[in-house]
Formats: C-alpha cells, sequence, structure tokens
C-alpha cells in the first residue's frame, strides 16, 4: 500500500507545533497543577536533610553505612583467620556490632525526635512543622541489614498524607509519610486542584479542536494542490495530443497536397503523350509537328514548375503559406489558357470564362490558390465524364437488345444513334468570378453528374470518392479522392469558405468566398 506522504506532510506542523507548546509549556503547567505538592516534597526533602540534634540523618546513615562495612569485614577475617587469632577477632566483631546497634539506637531517637513535633497537637489547625506518620530508613539489599523504623502509630488513610521516598545515600533511602495541611485545607486544595485539570482539560480540547480544524484545513489545502496538479497533467496531456493530432494534420496536409499535385501534373501530361503520339504515328506536316513540339515543351516547363512547387511544399509546413496580393480575375484568365484548348479537343467540354471589369485583389500563396482552382477545374472536368456515362447507359437502356435480323435494322440505327448523340454529349464549366460586399467569390459550375445529398456533404473528406474508371478519359484511372479535400485545407488556411451546390443529374457549382483586400500600392 502507497504510503500517504500527503497526509504526513499536511499533519507535520500541527504535531511539530503540539511537540513545541508541551516542551515550552510543561513545566508551568506542572507547577501550576501540582506546585503546592511539589512545594511540600521539596520543603520535606530539605527538612530530612537539614534537621539535625547533633548530626544531620545522612551524616547518621552515613555513619552506620561504614560501621555495617566495618563489621562484615571484620566477619570476613573471622571466617578465614586461623584458630590462635580467632579469639581477638571474636571480640573486634562483638565491638562491632555493638556500635552498629548503638547506631541504629542513635538513629531511631533521632526519628522519633523529629517525627514527635510540637504541632501535633494541633491536628486540626494549619501546622507549623509537618505531621510525620512514618519515617524509615531502608538500605541496599547487598547489606544484608533490617531497615531503621520508627512509626507515630497513629489512625491513618491513604488518603491523608503522602509519601517521599528520598536518596540520602548511594546505599540508604529515607521514605516519610507526611502531610502539611489540616483536612479543611486539603479539601480546598483539592478543589482548586480538580479546577486546575478542568482548565487544562478544555485548553486541550480546545488545542485538540485546533489541530484538527488545521489538518482539515491543510488536508483540503493538499487536495487542491493535487486536483490542480491533475489539472495540469491532464493539460499537458492535452497539450501532447493537440500537437501530435496537429502533427498528424500537418502529415496529412503535406500527403493531400503531394497527390494533388501529382494528379495535376498527371492532367498535364496528357497533352504531351497525346502530341508525341501524334508526331510519331500521324506524320503531321514540318509547320504542324514544330507547333506539336513548342506546345509540348512549354507543358513541360509548366510541369517542371509543378514540381519545384511540390519540393517546396514538401520541405515547409502547408499551412504557412507565402501570401501574396493576387488578382483572381487574371488568375482565372491563366487557367482558361491553359487548360481551354485541353478542354475543346480532349475532355469534350466547352470551357467558357465570365470575369468582370477591373481586378480583384485578395491576399493569399499564388501557387496554393492556383492549385486549389485546377482541382476545382478537374472535379468538374470529371463530373462531365460521368455524366457522358450515363448518358451513354441510358442510352443503350432505352433502345432495347439487339435486333437479331435484319429486319429490326431500324431499331439498331436508332439504337445506335443514341448512343453516338451520348457519346457526342458535351460539357460546360464556367468560370466566373465577382465581388460581393467584403468578398470576392468565385465560382466553378458545370453540367455534370451532380451529387446527392449524402455525397454533397461528404465531398472534401479525404479518399472520399464516387468516380468510376469508364468515366474518366482514355489512359487515366479513377480519382485518389484527394481533390476537394485539399481545396479545403488551402481554404482554410486562407480564411475562406467552400460552399457546394448539386442535385443528381444537375450538374454542381462551387462557390468560394475569398476575404477582398486592398489594392496593392504602386
Amino acid at each position: 500500500m502507497r504510503w500517504p506522504w500527503h497526509l504526513v506532510r499536511a499533519l507535520l506542523p500541527p504535531v511539530a507545533l503540539a511537540a513545541l507548546v508541551v516542551v515550552v509549556l510543561r513545566e508551568p503547567i506542572t507547577w501550576w497543577l501540582h506546585g503546592e505538592a511539589i512545594y511540600d516534597r521539596e520543603v520535606i526533602k530539605e527538612w530530612i536533610r537539614e534537621a539535625r540534634n547533633t548530626k544531620t540523618l545522612p551524616e547518621l546513615t552515613e555513619e552506620l553505612l561504614e560501621l555495617l562495612q566495618h563489621e562484615r569485614r571484620l566477619n570476613e577475617e573471622l571466617s578465614q583467620s586461623e584458630e590462635a587469632q580467632r579469639p581477638a577477632r571474636e571480640t573486634a566483631l562483638r565491638l562491632a556490632r555493638q556500635k552498629c546497634d548503638d547506631k541504629r539506637e542513635e538513629i531511631e531517637e533521632f526519628l522519633k525526635a523529629i517525627g514527635n513535633a510540637p504541632t501535633k497537637i494541633y491536628s486540626g489547625q494549619l501546622p507549623l512543622f509537618p505531621v510525620i506518620y512514618r519515617i524509615s530508613v531502608t538500605f541496599d539489599a547487598a547489606l544484608d541489614t533490617t531497615p531503621v523504623v520508627w512509626d507515630s502509630q497513629f489512625p491513618r488513610q491513604r488518603t491523608q498524607y503522602r509519601e517521599l521516598h528520598e536518596p540520602i545515600h548511594p546505599q540508604a533511602t529515607v521514605t516519610v509519610q507526611y502531610h502539611l495541611h489540616a483536612y479543611q485545607q486539603r479539601q480546598i486544595a483539592e478543589r482548586q486542584e480538580a479546577t486546575r485539570r478542568l482548565w487544562v482539560g478544555g485548553l486541550g480540547m480546545m488545542f485538540a479542536l485546533l489541530a484538527l480544524i488545521w489538518a482539515v484545513v491543510a488536508q483540503r489545502r493538499e487536495r487542491l494542490r493535487e486536483l490542480r496538479r491533475q489539472e495540469a497533467e491532464r493539460r499537458q496531456e492535452e497539450a501532447e495530443r493537440q500537437n501530435l493530432e496537429l502533427k498528424s494534420q500537418l502529415f496529412a496536409n503535406i500527403g493531400i497536397m503531394a497527390g494533388s499535385y501529382a494528379h495535376n501534373i498527371k492532367n498535364l501530361l496528357v497533352r504531351p503523350n497525346d502530341l508525341l503520339r501524334r508526331c510519331l504515328d500521324d506524320r503531321p506536316t514540318a509547320e504542324e509537328q514544330a507547333q506539336m513540339l513548342r506546345e509540348v515543351r512549354q507543358t513541360l516547363m509548366t510541369v517542371t514548375e509543378r514540381l519545384q512547387q511540390i519540393l517546396a511544399t514538401v520541405r515547409r509546413d502547408p499551412s504557412k503559406s507565402e501570401p501574396s496580393r493576387l488578382d483572381v480575375g487574371l488568375m482565372l484568365h491563366d487557367l482558361h489558357a491553359a487548360w481551354s484548348e485541353l478542354a475543346r479537343e480532349k475532355w469534350k467540354l466547352d470551357l467558357t470564362l465570365d470575369v468582370g471589369p477591373g481586378p480583384l485583389w485578395i491576399d493569399g500563396d499564388r501557387s496554393h490558390v492556383q492549385q486549389a482552382l485546377e482541382n476545382l477545374l478537374f472535379n468538374a472536368r470529371d463530373a462531365t465524364f460521368e455524366m457522358r456515362s450515363h448518358l451513354r447507359e441510358q442510352a443503350r437502356r432505352s433502345t432495347g437488345p439487339v435486333a437479331a435480323s435484319c429486319d429490326d435494322a431500324a431499331a439498331v440505327r436508332a439504337r445506335r444513334q443514341a448512343i453516338i448523340d451520348a457519346a457526342a454529349w458535351r460539357g460546360a464549366v464556367t468560370l466566373r468570378t465577382y465581388r460581393r460586399g467584403e468578398q470576392v467569390v468565385i465560382e466553378v459550375v458545370d453540367n455534370g453528374i451532380g451529387m446527392t445529398e449524402e455525397v454533397r456533404r461528404r465531398c472534401t473528406e479525404p479518399h472520399f470518392s464516387t468516380k468510376r474508371d469508364n468515366a474518366l478519359f482514355t489512359g487515366l484511372t479513377a480519382g485518389m479522392g484527394l481533390g476537394l479535400s485539399f481545396v479545403q485545407v488551402i481554404l482554410q488556411h486562407h480564411r475562406a469558405v467552400l460552399e457546394v451546390e448539386s442535385q443528381p443529374l444537375r450538374g454542381a457549382t462551387f462557390r468560394v468566398f475569398f476575404p477582398a483586400a486592398a489594392a496593392p500600392s504602386s
């Protein structure tokens, strides 16, 4: 089990304070509660040590101990002496014992003299001298001698006297049963002592209550500190999680952007491949061949520029664009000029431009905005391919099965004409820009397959695609679902908003709202 160190830290200050209070107030409280008894004990001690007839009790006791030691040595010598020396030693031993008995009697008389104080006749009054019930002097057990005792023979109870044990020699202790106050005064003293104990008990309870309050407050403070620490850890974990999400988003953006560039480069290479094939297979005239090669060179230069843009994008965060003042109308003119011929000849769609007079300025990264607009154009182109495929399937279903004999030649011709008409259907894409209040609006409108409501909501999700292989022009596969997600990422970093309107078989309109910018200073 984990030791609750936070509780120990919380309780340590009150415990240390309590210990300090006990150390500082121990002696004053002891004197306040038992000062009278302590004073009486010190008085008796002084009386025992200083009371004298010719000598004090400690002096008499020391003389008796010396005689006992001398008797003990003589007894040992007698037991070890030879037969001729025994009479003299026995005589010396008897004299030593006699002296010990005399000294014991002297001590007994001394005890009797100090115990029979004249004030005993005033037993109901406050005495001027102590009232002694019993005095005894006991000796060390090694001396093997009986104690010297004087007893007053007065009747008494244990509560009527106090008992004092006072060493008067390293080998002797005096015990005194005494009292210094009359009965009535003792009752007063007991009541005062009880009152003092109540005061001390109340103070102790108050201090315990304060310590408990301190502990509760300290524990709550520790709990708040723990909660703050957990909150800080949670915020740190949240920050780390957000950092990981940002890094993941960064890598996702890089992947989306790189995929978009690769997709656009793939589209750019369609035209040079077709021109090179025509140069090799169709054997055009020298002038036509030169024109084709110039167009191939121009396209390859564009591809090289796009590859450099890919490298620049990979080397930096795509969210950190390099903004500059851009004319949206001019960018749409360039977009139309770059793709209109390919759209007319290869994509079978009419690319039209609807740009009002005067420049429309925004702040943005030219490369990113250019790629976003091209992706919107390619998305519209693919929608027209889907529409053409849908019309072909519809023509095949509407004309019925192939005729089994020549009598059905009219049905065959009708079916064939319907399929030819469906294949000859041309798409239409319009690039439009205008200003609405404080915003510059760009629209890419197509007459393609359109979208259901679910597809419209999810069309900007990464890797979401509904394209079919047969919906694209020859030589390309279905989309990777990165075009519109790339557009969404770019627009978010430009503080622009994408709005999509579409219905099945009714085409689609992609509308982008950029914050308008002031014209650049000349």
